[in-house]
């Protein structure tokens, strides 16, 4: 049976590698513009690209910068709302929808920094036309997840998806399987334990890095990070978007520097910058 889990316990690429909380300390209030821009962020990659931010180059722009690191991922959204943070970084657009939906909260994104692609990997073929009739393809269950690994294949001509069926899809919305592929559901921490077992599976990007598996050199079809609603943003509560120290951040989030930064650190392809 299908396992229709929220997406606030299941979205990794929202980019949470670990759950448990880290000391999370009352930040400066978020309506103080003379502060320092206090922002919440998952450790990897989140808080390492913050951190090079913050010791590179927001002196020059002028930015006083605190970043503060949670492992509970569920933490930052709420902190980002009560004003303890005057930012987070984390999340999806879909992740943060949902959370918005369900709390009656107005957290909004600002600017798009990266992507943890999914990806599809093999033990059996080494390309994904290689895949035989009738092969079983091991993708995530939750309703998010499973969704985003079906779309990646569709994108890549594996399958063809119904119309506008957009961050629900099921192996229902199928309307064209050429191949015939069967689908094996389970939780996305046990897709990549499940590669001896199926002849593919569609992986998180963290679950693939925590299981050896390099995305830039091992998957079969990638996620690109172009108009990709998975990627990582910059997140603040509705009306600090104009505080200048969020724009100050947003450009250098998105500065030629920080990309790099990414390609040269994450050359697993892991993380992909999105601008």
């Amino acid at each position: 049976m299908r396992n229709t889990a929220k997406i606030t316990t299941a979205v990794l690429a929202a980019g949470a590698l670990t759950l448990g909380l880290s000391a999370c300390g009352a930040g400066k209030d978020a309506s103080d513009t003379s502060g320092p821009l206090v922002v919440a962020a998952s450790p990897v990659p989140h808080g390492e690209i913050l951190n090079f931010v913050k010791d590179n180059l927001a002196k020059k722009e002028g930015l006083d910068l605190e970043v503060k690191e949670f492992t509970d991922y569920t933490s930052q959204n709420p902190a980002t709302q009560d004003g303890s943070v005057g930012a987070n970084y984390f999340q999806n657009k879909p992740y943060l929808d949902e959370y918005n939906e369900k709390n009656g909260t107005d957290i909004v994104p600002v600017v798009t920094v990266h992507l943890e692609p999914l990806g599809l990997y093999s033990h059996k073929v080494k390309k994904a036309d290689g895949l035989k009739s009738g092969a079983t393809v091991a993708v995530p269950n939750d309703t998010v997840n499973e969704a985003r690994a079906l779309k990646l294949l569709a994108a890549h001509g594996l399958i063809t998806l119904k119309e506008g069926v957009g961050n629900a899809a099921t192996p229902a919305d199928i309307t064209k399987n050429p191949k015939n592929l069967k689908f094996k559901e389970l939780e996305a921490a046990q897709t990549p334990r499940s590669l001896d077992d199926v002849d593919a599976a569609v992986v998180n990007g963290n679950y693939a890095i925590e299981s050896d598996l390099k995305p830039s050199e091992d998957a079969l079809v990638l996620e690109s990070p172009k108009n990709n609603p998975y990627g990582n943003f910059l997140a603040v509560k509705k009306g600090q978007e104009d505080d200048p120290r969020v724009k100050k951040l947003a450009k250098l989030l998105t500065s030629p520097e920080v990309k790099k930064f990414i390609e040269d650190k994450y050359t697993d392809g892991s993380v992909l910058a999105s601008f």
